[in-house]
């Protein structure tokens, strides 16, 4: 569900003509519809309704300070990978109780940001990271709150580079020395074993993972309680995926919370949840410009003016967004095969390949579907070309929540050193 829909033959966020947004704004760039993440976030509180429940936004998926907030007004909490992003959430306004901060390579400066905010949990995923945490937080005088990331060896996800829950994984502890670990745990000064974390994928459209990876864990936290560690919470991490294409059908979120409170009947632990695409993916597209038709021998190639560089995802893992023009074609309308490709110089810049479309002339508008989760924040500025905007929308009003910097603005963060400055 989303609220990107055609009314008099152009494509609106909410009440905003995506045209007339993008004329003031230009392209390419991201517009996120406040009204989705609302309801996407109020269909996952309503699903655990009844359950001892933290809805923790994933972060990394949009970090952009305006989601947050309007994530925050809906009593999101916040699971962060690193300082910046426990910054930002604290900026956004979101409690540092309801904030866990999970990632495999934490810094002592960040632990220490973390336990002068007294943040929820830590989410240890190593014996290094669990010693050195214990020296930050016994030196500064204060407890961590800490649960383990078990890796539990199951595979999901919907791409190998977004699977984290295999033994290869770099992502938790292996399986076999989480119990060891934990023993250590109690043993350290500053640390506090209040709960056993899970993660094992992103985009995955199958609950059958879930539940064993779930399964699992619930025995391991058994056996902890049994053997003195005072286990009263559950991180079951995210994962949930969306439909990128109408052939996607995953599974609802009320599905989803009715397989862990089966799991987890009777255990009397608060759940904590790390949703991000789910609440975020459908809740933004990105906007691009078509510049050119190139016929090549073997096929034709649609030249816009977003890169890879500005969605990330379709090179990195192969992903697909659908592809709406903004003006609605008739039904009649000739249809066409593209590779749609963008600027940067990379083979990999490339949107879909053999797509079957609407045509698109030059200077068209095209939306990007889908991509409000892992695009704006997977952003760089390669070949010199700016962070493109971010736009977020409410009703019929709108407003730029990230601007485009200018050229000057980029090159201040640079210099050129006195040894290779020019002399007379």
């Amino acid at each position: 569900m989303h609220h990107f829909a055609y009314r008099s033959g152009r494509l609106h966020c909410e009440d905003v003509d995506l045209s007339r947004l993008a004329g003031e704004v230009g392209t390419p760039c991201y517009v996120y519809s406040t009204a989705t993440l609302q309801r996407h976030a109020r269909v996952i509180a309503a699903a655990f309704e009844g359950q001892d429940c933290l809805i923790a936004f994933s972060v990394k998926a949009n970090s952009n300070l305006a989601v947050l907030a309007t994530l925050a007004a809906e009593g999101c909490g916040a699971d962060v990978v690193s300082g910046g992003e426990l910054e930002r959430a604290l900026r956004a306004g979101i409690p540092a109780e309801r904030i866990v901060f999970s990632g495999v390579g934490k810094t002592a400066r960040e632990m220490a940001l973390a336990l002068d905010h007294g943040i929820h949990q830590f989410n240890v995923e190593s014996a290094g990271e669990l010693r050195l945490l214990a020296q930050v937080a016994s030196g500064l005088g204060k407890d961590a709150p800490i649960a383990i990331r078990v890796n539990p060896d199951v595979a999901a996800g919907g791409h190998p580079n977004i699977s984290t829950g295999k033994k290869g994984d770099k992502f938790g502890v292996p399986w076999a020395e989480a119990e060891p670990l934990y023993a250590e745990a109690a043993s350290l000064p500053g640390i506090r074993v209040v709960g056993v974390d899970v993660h094992i994928g992103s985009q995955i459209g199958d609950l059958v993972p879930m539940r064993a990876a779930f399964e699992k864990v619930v025995g391991l936290a058994q056996r902890l309680r049994a053997a003195g560690h005072e286990i009263s919470r559950i991180d079951v991490g995210g994962g949930l995926g969306i439909p990128y294409k109408d052939s996607d059908e995953p599974p609802p979120p009320s599905a989803y919370a009715a397989m862990i409170a089966e799991v987890s009947a009777g255990l009397g632990v608060q759940v904590i949840l790390e949703p991000g695409r789910v609440i975020a993916g459908n809740a933004g597209i990105m906007l691009s410009t078509a510049l050119y038709e190139k016929e090549a021998p073997d096929r034709t190639f649609l030249i816009i003016d977003a890169g890879m560089n500005d969605l990330m995802r379709p090179a990195l893992y192969g992903a697909h967004h659908e592809i709406q023009p903004v003006a609605e074609p008739a039904a009649n309308a000739p249809r066409k095969t593209y590779d749609v490709v963008g600027p940067i110089c990379e083979s990999t810049d490339k949107f879909a390949a053999g797509r079957d479309m609407a045509a698109v002339s030059p200077g068209d508008l095209i939306a990007f579907m889908s991509a409000g989760a892992y695009g704006a924040v997977l952003s760089s500025a390669y070949n010199t070309r700016p962070l493109v905007p971010e736009v977020l929308v409410n009703g019929d009003k709108f407003d730029i929540v990230r601007r485009r910097p200018g050229l000057e603005e980029m090159l201040q963060l640079e210099q050129v050193p006195d040894w290779l400055s020019p002399t007379d």
